[in-house]
């Protein structure tokens, strides 16, 4: 295949990358780009130019997803996708889901370049909103495409002042009913998506790649502890009703229900923990956690929901607080098509570069993107791991290796 062993440069990537990062709420090399806000849609604009520079038909749905198009020889049948997002979380870097964006864009000038005439249309998809910094809840254009977000949800979406979904997209200007969004199973014939890898084991094992076999899929709640307050001196300990005390037992209850499953693919994490009233010399009377339990296993991770929940009744009867928990989202683990992962093996294979076959333990909108079309992930390595932060880093060399093999890859779908 042409598109194997391309010798062209990325310079032009590097470069849009670097610009790309300019686009921020925050002073560089600090990205910040929250949805809907005056950097996002600067940042959409600068990309959507790029896609029409390139000669691709770019629309838009009600929601602000994105999607450029390389029209195949076919126009009657259903186009491969690749693609990511552009929008970032506060103190981020410049490389989380701009890789798969721009890096899927350099992809389709490649194969232009090679002279590759698609029989299958390939389609650049920016995702709205994949980080939950409005709304509380990640991957927000990718759920509703596959209606696992129904409309009358999103609609009941706020952000910290109170402002929904129907006030911001309307501010930025995405009109038309919200049921639109929603696409039909086989939308995609199938769907590739580019990612740093956000850990450390791809630059560890000096590899190029990495072909993602399961995507692991959080289940988040918020446990509210209810306990009784009082002066630190006054309150005595044999009477204590202390919901911060309480919330501590849950927080390791987590952590060893997580770490009683045996499978290294089962973590439990609590990153938020509000304390009320938040003086040193108060008893805390109130305590809010929320938590997120993950794994590529659905049912081994429920496993560990029900732990915590019977955590939570003893601790409750014990120490005589009140606990309630709300789900906020238990998304299915995904699994990765098989015929996707051949096509990113030969490639790699064939573009001379080393792989390994491995799990994306981070979220992606390509765990959705599953519910209406086969998927795969190509992971490209980052230095030490590092993400969501400002020195977040992927060399020239790393992502070259991921935009070749995703070009072969998408020649070899097209086709």
């Amino acid at each position: 295949m042409t598109a194997d062993r391309p010798n062209l440069s990325i310079d032009g990537l590097m470069g849009e990358l670097m610009a790309l990062a300019q686009i921020s709420e925050a002073e560089p090399p600090v990205v910040t780009r929250v949805v809907f806000g005056e950097a996002d849609m600067r940042a959409r604009a600068y990309v959507k130019g790029l896609c029409a520079e390139a000669g691709l038909i770019v629309r838009e749905d009600a929601v602000g997803n994105t999607f450029a198009r390389w029209e195949g020889s076919d126009p009657t049948l259903a186009p491969i996708g690749t693609g990511s997002h552009i929008d970032a979380i506060p103190n981020a870097g410049l490389y989380d889901g701009c890789v798969g964006v721009l890096g899927g864009l350099e992809a389709i000038r490649v194969l232009k370049k090679l002279g590759f005439k698609p029989r299958r249309s390939i389609e650049l998809v920016i995702f709205t909103a994949e980080e939950p910094t409005r709304f509380g809840i990640g991957c927000l254009g990718s759920r509703m495409m596959a209606s696992v977000l129904t409309p009358k949800q999103a609609l009941a979406l706020r952000d910290k002042e109170g402002r929904g979904l129907e006030e911001w997209r309307a501010q930025a200007g995405f009109t038309g009913p919200l049921e639109s969004v929603a696409v039909p199973n086989g939308r995609f014939h199938q769907f590739v998506e580019l990612h740093i890898e956000q850990g450390p084991y791809l630059e560890q094992e000096g590899l190029d790649v990495g072909l993602v076999t399961h995507i692991a899929a959080p289940a988040s709640q918020r446990i509210v502890i209810e306990g009784e307050g009082g002066h630190a001196g006054g309150k005595l300990m044999p009477g204590r009703k202390d919901a911060l005390a309480a919330a501590a037992e849950l927080i390791l209850a987590l952590e060893s229900a997580a770490k009683s499953t045996g499978a290294i693919d089962t973590v439990g994490t609590v990153g938020i923990c509000d304390v009320f009233p938040g003086a040193v010399n108060s008893v805390p009377s109130r305590v809010v956690i929320t938590t997120d339990v993950r794994d590529i296993d659905g049912a081994r991770r429920d496993r560990v929901l029900d732990a915590l929940a019977r955590a939570a009744d003893e601790v409750s009867a014990r120490r005589g607080v009140k606990i309630t928990t709300e789900l906020i989202n238990a998304d299915p683990p995904t699994t990765c098509d098989a015929a996707i992962l051949a096509a990113l093996e030969e490639s790699a294979i064939a573009a001379g570069k080393t792989y390994k076959r491995m799990v994306a333990r981070a979220y992606h909108d390509s765990s959705f993107v599953s519910c209406i079309a086969p998927v795969a992930m190509l992971f490209i390595p980052c230095r030490g791991g590092v993400s969501h932060r400002p020195d977040e880093y992927a060399s020239p060399e790393w992502i070259g290796s991921g935009v070749h093999v995703l070009s072969c890859t998408l020649a070899r779908l097209a086709e």
